[in-house]
């Protein structure tokens, strides 16, 4: 790839920032959880290349904002079960949820869970939240794939891939559900809230 402005040869394609915004999901997890002390992060160890950028910058963030992490892994439904059966009995602050594909599979497993224990949680995009966890920040999935749709059409019409630069996510969504935050006694702060882009009622 030539540069991310004019790709060349014959491909184009799309960055959703999904590592990019790691830091800053973490600290409105923080902002969200302002007595926290310790916040434990689950990646999945078979998806490598994510789990190394989130336990790259994830203990980055921590100490930038006086935190403790622990790291949790899981790759099977048997292993998120375990999981969070360890933040039960470590009685964790919050949880924060690596992007990962198989974890998006499996929501209503994570919903459930963190419903039953009441464990905080942060996801990387709304569709999670709007089925039951705490909160999320990350790219704007339905602008990206509209704008996908339209470089479609533009190939169909006979662009060329190599002169499309690649897509860059552009909006990003801050969402937060305060059913659940009232079912956790969480007491969400006036400015947090008015910082959300959407709160679900």
């Amino acid at each position: 790839m030539s540069s991310l402005a004019q790709p060349g040869g014959n491909a184009t394609g799309i960055n959703f920032f999904v590592q990019e915004v790691l830091g800053k999901r973490f600290g409105l997890l923080h902002e969200l959880v302002p007595k926290a002390v310790r916040i434990n992060v689950l990646v999945n160890p078979a998806n490598a290349p994510v789990a190394e950028v989130v336990l790259r910058d994830i203990p980055q963030a921590a100490r930038a904002l006086g935190l403790q992490i622990g790291v949790l892994k899981a790759s099977t439904s048997r292993e998120i079960e375990a999981a969070f059966a360890t933040l039960e009995r470590e009685r964790a602050d919050a949880l924060f949820i690596a992007p990962d594909g198989f974890f998006t599979g499996r929501a209503s497993q994570f919903v459930t869970l963190a419903s039953r224990d009441r464990i905080l949680s942060s996801w990387g995009n709304r569709e999670m939240v709007e089925a039951g966890l705490l909160t999320s920040y990350g790219t704007d999935n339905w602008d990206m794939f509209h704008r996908v749709g339209a470089y479609t059409g533009q190939i169909l019409k006979g662009s060329k891939p190599a002169d499309l630069p690649v897509l860059q996510a552009t909006k990003f969504e801050f969402v937060i559900n305060m059913q659940t935050a009232r079912a956790l006694g969480l007491d969400v702060p006036p400015s947090l809230l008015a910082s959300a882009d959407e709160v679900i009622e």
